[in-house]
C-alpha cells in the first residue's frame, strides 16, 4: 500500500502472547496474489515478545501497521482494528492460522460476482475431524464445519460498522454478529471452495478450552 492510498482490504489480525507463530501469519498476507491491502496488528496486552517479532515487518512495509492496548480479549481487538482501518473490504486472520498465497484474490472474486454478497464466511482448511466447544452447551463438542468462525469473514466495509463490530462475548462473537447481519437484511454467503484460509487448532485455542469441563 503506498502512503496515502486506501487500500481496498484491511486485514486484522488480533494477537495475544503469539510471538511464536504471528510471523507466519503475517507472511501469508505478505505473499498474497492480490496485494492491494492493509494489515492492521491489533496486540491484546501480549507480556511476550510479540512486538519484537513484528518490529521487523513494520520497518519494511508501509502497508503493515501495529496498536497495542490492554488486554481485552479478541472480540475488542478486532473492533480496534476495524475502528483504524481504511479498506473497502475487511477481513481477519488470527495469529494460528495462515492464507493460501490466492486466499485474498479468491474473496475479490466472489465479491466480483453479479449480486454480490455483504459478508461471507468459510473456504476453511482444517485436519479432519477438528472439533470445537458448542456455543450453547460447552460440554459438547461440534465439528467445525457447523460453526460460523470470524477469521473468515470477508465484508463490506459498512456491514460491520453499520452493526457496531463484535459484541463483547466470552465465546461465539462470530456467530452473533451474523446473526445480527441476517436480521438486519445483509446478504450472507457461507462458501465452502476454495479452500485457502488455513486453520490450525492450539492447545491453549478458545475454541478448544472455552469453560472446558
Amino acid at each position: 500500500m503506498r502512503f496515502g492510498q486506501k487500500p481496498c482490504i484491511s486485514v486484522v489480525i488480533p494477537a495475544f502472547n503469539r510471538s511464536r507463530c504471528i510471523g507466519t501469519a503475517i507472511e501469508s498476507v505478505l505473499q498474497q496474489t492480490f496485494n492491494d491491502w492493509e494489515l492492521l496488528i491489533i496486540d491484546d496486552g501480549s507480556a511476550d515478545n510479540t512486538m519484537q517479532v513484528v518490529d521487523p515487518y513494520l520497518l519494511q512495509h508501509p502497508g503493515v501497521r501495529y496498536m497495542k492496548h490492554s488486554n481485552r480479549k479478541a472480540p475488542i481487538s478486532r473492533n480496534a482494528g476495524i475502528q483504524a482501518s481504511f479498506g473497502k473490504f475487511i477481513t481477519f486472520l488470527d495469529t494460528d492460522d495462515h492464507y493460501l498465497p490466492n486466499h485474498l484474490a479468491s474473496r475479490m472474486a466472489i465479491m466480483a460476482e453479479p449480486s454480490p454478497p455483504d459478508l461471507l464466511v468459510g473456504g476453511i482448511l482444517a485436519q479432519p475431524g477438528t472439533m470445537v466447544r458448542d456455543r450453547h452447551n460447552p460440554e459438547l463438542l461440534v465439528p467445525l464445519e457447523q460453526c460460523i468462525p470470524s477469521a473468515t469473514f470477508f465484508g463490506k466495509r459498512e456491514l460491520f460498522f453499520s452493526l457496531e463490530g463484535f459484541s463483547d462475548l466470552p465465546y461465539a462473537e462470530d456467530t452473533d454478529l451474523w446473526e445480527r447481519a441476517a436480521a438486519s437484511g445483509w446478504k450472507l454467503k457461507t462458501v465452502q471452495h476454495p479452500k485457502t484460509y488455513v486453520y490450525q487448532q492450539s492447545p491453549d485455542s478458545i475454541t478448544r478450552n472455552y469453560l472446558k469441563p
